[in-house]
């Protein structure tokens, strides 16, 4: 070490052995003539010597890109990558070497040194020679003559463009064909026997001269291992030394290699030959790696994390902007990654693996290292992701986008990727947080949904008092259809991310609307109870049964995969139908209330003022009915239908009015005819209590007879239709019609007696109740009812 620092001169290289430095000389001084030539032609048509990628220049750069580093060589020799001969590359082009550095490789060439005539290297430069002559007349690319005829017909400017892009699509084509892959085995150059100084290999390292410095690291590395078997175990400050000196070179050299790896997917074109060094570096280090002298781990592992960490480069440098500048922030990034993924691997495909061997699989190591960088970068996305749309554009990517023809299906990488996985690389237990947070963010936003239908049922609506629309002569708000949408817009995003989603998506939705009809009641009421008893509070009420009827018939289609949601949904719906039912029940109960108490009266019977009044809001409700939607309706008239004949037939049980002088006729004839006009307004309602239509016209008939006597004959029709009708009733319709006492009297209700135990025995329907429900009045008159032995007692004294 101290000997090559003294004496410089000696230093130079390692060539002193085997006569090798008169061979190598000889091989430098006739590149640098064919360079000086190669240059003193391409200068007048380049504005650099230095710049192989000029578009505008006459030469192409073939004659470099094709030089024995960028094809496949045999093995990366000395005499084709010495410092003299080889230009020096960097990431950004190439090194220019010192005045120093060149004064130092110029005393090495004037030194002459013996060599025998039986060299065998004197091959190695015959062909080296041929080699680059081959070059240079490929660069050079003298026009046949049928290329010279051809560009002397083209003499307008605008039709010299297309042959001149035309010819270089071809030049670029012809390079792809010529492309083969980098041989596996390789002939190691001959290793110097005495290697240069520590800070002429630091240099070499930072000029990127890697074959150079590596083979001298190799000879030091020889040296430190023939001296540490000489020592054994006893360490001479000396050997310290130069181990810590190798395992600094080493670092640097490693550390070079992965800047250069790490960079060359940004620049392929300038780093072939280089990486061709950088690859044999690495199988030679790997053959050597339980030798002393050399770094503990591996040098592949140390290619594929400088490989990775060029893929963390391209991906941190994708466009990113903030949510605020782009409300698709995430589907942009996301669409410019996979761009980025596919032009990234092509030129993987085009450039970068035809400078490592096969067993580099440096396709398959940069796909793999995309999988593992793109995951982790997705991680990192992941907190900014609080939207749904954003997540849902991030599972898709994951899900589809990013294994579909788009990135990693693309056709432009097969068939490269046929074996290769296509699914991005994800921490355990992210995807299945990012499907959850997917359930909890659509339940989220549904909610947020229904708020705003309130609100717009609000403004639109309730404010205004505006009249509820009609569809079909059916009221009905638009809501239902668009929560549906809504809902069912999410099931079908879900379907596409998941099959297995689905459900949970139903689920979801179905537990936020659940809790939605008490919300938009509570609302409706806070709003509109003003509104009570006007007809528009009832059109709102028949508005929203309808609406919401149509809301549970949409939600029934999730009922086989989510049937207990269903249920439970279904059980919300019905009470909020049957509440609001209930109020245009109270309502209309209310309504007719004062016309029904007024029945069966002495007004009642010379003045038809009130019955046209319950005639008018049966009608009124006959038209709501109209607007409500079949499963409701016929409950619901049903159910009106009932009070209003237990009303008007119940004061006939208050004992308000006696006929007398005859006048139970007329009030008979009234009672049918209005009872008419009550069964047809409840029978176009569709009620489903036709069975109550008889009472009417039975309690009429009873009314109506002139004869006392005959009324016994007229009474079994009333007790087969309602087997309710008791004794208490009869005397009340008795006392109505003028009949109070008597034989007769007391004859009639002994007939009613004997038919209703008859009747009780056959009665097949006893569900059937209306005069079980009916209050009679007591009746105060003591002789209206008397018993058998006064009635004997008045017969003997008559």
């Amino acid at each position: 070490m101290d000997k090559s620092s003294d004496n410089p001169e000696e230093d130079r290289v390692s060539l002193q052995s085997s006569g090798k430095m008169q061979a190598n000389g000889v091989v430098k001084e006739a590149l640098g003539v064919l360079q000086t030539f190669r240059l003193s032609i391409r200068r007048p048509a380049e504005k650099s010597p230095r710049s192989p990628k000029r578009k505008d220049s006459k030469v192409t750069p073939r004659a470099e890109s094709e030089s024995p580093s960028s094809l496949p060589p045999a093995s990366p020799s000395l005499s084709e990558g010495s410092p003299a001969a080889s230009p020096l590359k960097t990431r950004g082009g190439f090194f220019q070497k010192t005045d120093e550095d060149l004064a130092d490789m110029t005393q090495h060439k004037r030194k002459p040194l013996a060599r025998s005539k039986t060299d065998p290297n004197m091959s190695k430069l015959t062909d080296s020679l041929l080699k680059k002559g081959s070059s240079l007349r490929r660069s050079l690319r003298f026009p046949s003559k049928k290329e010279s005829d051809k560009a002397a017909r083209q003499e307008h400017p605008a039709a010299e463009a297309l042959p001149e892009m035309r010819e270089e699509k071809e030049t670029e084509m012809e390079e792809m064909e010529e492309m083969e892959e980098l041989e596996e085995l390789y002939t190691l150059p001959e290793i110097p026997h005495t290697p240069l100084s520590v800070m002429q290999i630091n240099k070499l390292i930072e000029m990127e001269v890697l074959e150079e410095a590596h083979l001298n690291l190799l000879a030091m590395r020889l040296e430190f291992q023939k001296e540490q078997e000489q020592t054994g175990d006893d360490v001479p400050m000396e050997m310290a030394k130069k181990e810590k000196d190798l395992a600094l070179l080493y670092t640097d050299l490693r550390k070079k290699i992965c800047t250069i790896v790490c960079d060359s997917n940004s620049f392929p074109a300038r780093n072939k030959a280089l990486l061709v060094h950088v690859a044999r570096i690495i199988q030679e280090e790997e053959k050597r790696a339980e030798e002393p002298g050399g770094l503990p781990d591996s040098w592949m592992e140390a290619w594929k994390e400088a490989v990775s960490q060029g893929v963390q480069v391209k991906v941190n440098g994708v466009h990113l902007e903030r949510k605020e500048q782009n409300l698709s922030w995430l589907a942009v990034h996301l669409g410019l990654l996979g761009k980025t993924i596919v032009e990234d691997l092509e030129n993987v495909k085009r450039e970068l693996r035809w400078s490592y061997p096969p067993s580099f699989k440096v396709f398959s190591t940069y796909v793999k290292s995309y999988h593992r960088i793109v995951g982790q970068h997705l991680r990192k996305l992941e907190p900014q992701v609080t939207e749904l749309k954003d997540l849902y554009a991030l599972l898709d990517w994951i899900l589809n986008k990013y294994k579909s023809e788009k990135i990693m299906g693309s056709f432009s990488l097969q068939p490269d990727m046929a074996e290769e996985s296509a699914e991005v690389q994800l921490q355990e237990g992210f995807l299945k947080q990012l499907l959850e947070k997917y359930c909890c963010k659509v339940k989220e936003d549904m909610s947020a949904l229904l708020d705003r239908v309130i609100e717009l049922e609000h403004e639109t609506v309730w404010k205004d008092k505006t009249e509820p629309q009609r569809e079909d002569n059916l009221l009905l708000s638009p809501f239902p259809m668009d929560i549906w949408t809504a809902v069912q817009g999410k099931v079908d995003h879900s379907r596409k991310l998941d099959p297995d989603l689905v459900k949970k998506v139903i689920v979801s939705c179905l537990e936020e609307l659940k809790s939605f009809p008490r919300r938009f009641e509570t609302q409706f009421k806070c709003h509109c109870s003003a509104l009570q008893p006007q007809p528009l509070w009832t059109d709102y009420c028949v508005t929203y049964i309808n609406s919401f009827q149509a809301l549970q018939e949409h939600m029934a289609g999730y009922q086989d995969s989510c049937p207990h949601e269903v249920e439970g949904f279904k059980r919300e719906v019905k009470g909020l139908v049957v509440r609001l039912m209930e109020v245009l029940e109270e309502q209309f109960k209310e309504d007719v209330k004062p016309f029904l108490r007024r029945m069966m009266t002495r007004k009642w019977l010379t003045n038809d003022d009130d019955f046209k009044q319950l005639d008018g809001r049966i009608q009124r409700l006959s038209h709501h009915c109209d607007s409500m939607r079949p499963p409701h309706v016929k409950e619901f008239a049903s159910r009106l239908h009932y009070h209003v004949v237990k009303e008007y037939v119940g004061q006939l049980m208050k004992n308000n009015y006696s006929c007398k002088n005859q006048k139970h006729e007329k009030a008979a004839a009234k009672i049918n005819e209005q009872w008419n006009k009550l069964s047809n307004l409840f029978d176009d309602m569709k009620s489903n209590h036709e069975w109550l239509h008889h009472v009417g016209h039975d309690l009429s008939t009873i009314i109506g007879q002139s004869n006392k006597a005959d009324i016994k004959s007229h009474l079994q029709p009333l007790v087969e239709h309602y087997p309710d009708f008791s004794k208490r009733h009869l005397v009340a319709v008795l006392y109505f019609r003028g009949l109070h006492r008597g034989r007769e009297h007391h004859l009639i209700l002994q007939k009613l007696t004997a038919l209703r135990k008859e009747v009780g025995r056959t009665s097949t329907d006893r569900g059937r109740v209306l005069f079980g429900d009916m209050q009679v009045t007591a009746n105060t008159d003591c002789l209206s009812n008397p018993p058998a032995s006064c009635l004997g007692f008045l017969r003997t004294h008559s």
